[in-house]
């Protein structure tokens, strides 16, 4: 009997548990319906609004038109979501690769920076500066009408066979100074004609001086 009355009252203890969690439910459902009804009132209010703006404009079945047609083409949005997901990491690369190029570029100038590149190119923007105070356009245009002749002359004096008379030539002046040179006599002079190299020097000097003649004896006729 007593075990009776014990599972009795576990019942009713149970059924007053169920019955108090299913009140505590219903009070926080119709709290939260309290809390709703205004938020839909202003949302439904908010909408018609809006929908009277657009007016003739809109109906129903341009919504369901467009709902069916986003539903029937779901693998394409699936396939643009997917180049979607592709251009991103795409982005994502190129930014990583653009910072180290960034960062690659930054070294490289420092680099030339500190080999002296950007000096060499002050330098080289002086001297243009200078060129184009000092020349006018008529020099610039004579300059331009001789540029071959120019560039002819300077290949030649570029030849191997050029540059060694020419440094030779410099050498001899180098050594031989004002104070250190003494007057030669005239009997030193003609003995130093014996000397090979001193005629062939002196043959070129006047193939030289025979063709300047020739060049300006015919500035002369004409």
């Amino acid at each position: 009997m007593d075990k009776d009355l014990a599972l009795l009252h576990e019942k009713i203890d149970y059924l007053t548990e169920q019955f108090e969690a299913q009140q505590r439910q219903r009070e926080a459902w119709d709290e939260l319906k309290q809390d709703l009804i205004p938020i839909t009132n202003h949302m439904i209010k908010l909408s018609i609004n809006e929908l009277e703006e657009i007016g003739t404009d809109f109906e129903l079945e341009d919504l369901l038109f467009l709902l069916k047609r986003f539903l029937r083409n779901t693998h394409l949005w699936m396939h643009l979501l997917d180049r979607l997901e592709a251009i991103m990491d795409l982005a994502d690369e190129a930014s990583v690769l653009g910072k180290q190029a960034f960062a690659n570029t930054i070294e490289t100038l420092h680099q030339l920076e500190r080999v002296g590149y950007f000096a060499f190119a002050r330098g080289g923007y002086y001297v243009l500066q200078r060129i184009v105070t000092e020349f006018s356009e008529e020099d610039v245009r004579a300059l331009g009408d001789n540029i071959v002749n120019i560039l002819t002359t300077v290949q030649k004096m570029t030849q191997p066979e050029m540059l060694t008379l020419a440094n030779s030539a410099i050498d001899s002046m180098r050594d031989q100074t004002i104070e250190n040179v003494k007057p030669p006599s005239t009997l030193s002079l003609l003995r130093q004609l014996s000397d090979p190299k001193v005629r062939i020097g002196l043959s070129k000097m006047l193939s030289i001086v025979s063709s300047l003649a020739d060049e300006n004896a015919g500035e002369i006729k004409n």
